[in-house]
């Protein structure tokens, strides 16, 4: 086999040097891979902020080949991007969030406090009430509401067999109807005055509370469609072909 000749020049002044010769049976190369596709999620205003950095660079962002899905129940505003490629297609989705506290005290959602959760879950979170004398009330309340409900039934036990009469003795309790919170509803809102009420459902001696406000939730609803309202109209004026379709 023929080999090839290799003519090495030394630099001035060199009287030797070390040379290192490898042999390879293929070439050297990195191995193809896909494109790396975007999925971002963050908040309600992500889809309007990726587009106004990216509207102007036209291998990202063809407009005829993008989409935005707008759920007003989950409150999330969904941009698909290259919809047409599987390899290079993009999502961004924005969300409005609830503040975690509020979701914590479980307002409208149906969740479920026996008295003393409820009493001692308050007695932590004091610093969501309108006053601090608010919150002592209703936690000393809450704490010996069991106590004081088991007593009202045994009293009209003794008193009349009635059933519905019982009950209808042990829920006119001294638990306030309702009371204040001062806290955000979303993620990033300020605080506001939210009127909460307390409904109990007793059965024989288990009580169960559960909290509401017809207020917050709407607020939540005005909030919620005035904040994506906001977003799409500031999407279409960048992107005015971009469909943006309501589910």
């Amino acid at each position: 086999m023929q080999k090839d000749k290799l003519s090495i020049n030394l630099a001035p002044g060199m009287e030797r040097a070390e040379v290192i010769i490898r042999e390879v049976d293929s070439v050297n190369e990195l191995a193809v891979k896909p494109p790396v596709k975007i999925k971002i999620e963050g908040t309600l205003g992500a889809p309007l902020e990726f587009l106004s950095k990216r509207n102007d660079q036209e291998d990202q962002i063809n407009q005829k080949r993008c989409n935005i899905l707008v759920d007003r129940e989950e409150i999330t505003i969904s941009l698909t991007t290259n919809e047409h490629d599987e390899y290079t297609k993009g999502s961004v989705k924005g969300k409005l969030e609830f503040h975690p506290k509020f979701v914590e005290f479980g307002i409208n959602t149906g969740k479920v406090w026996t008295p003393a959760e409820l009493g001692l879950f308050f007695k932590m979170n004091r610093a969501f009430f309108a006053t601090r004398e608010d919150n002592m009330k209703l936690v000393t309340t809450l704490l010996n509401f069991t106590a004081t409900i088991n007593n009202k039934i045994d009293r009209a036990m003794n008193e009349n067999g009635s059933k519905t009469d019982n009950f209808e003795q042990v829920v006119n309790s001294n638990l306030p109807k309702s009371f204040s919170l001062v806290m955000p509803i979303f993620k990033g809102d300020k605080a506001e005055s939210i009127e909460v009420e307390t409904f109990a459902k007793i059965d024989g001696r288990q009580v169960a509370f559960t909290l509401i406000s017809p207020g917050a939730q709407a607020t939540m609803e005005e909030v919620r469609d005035k904040a994506i309202d906001e977003q799409l109209e500031q999407i279409r004026a960048i992107c005015p072909e971009i469909a943006i379709i309501e589910v």
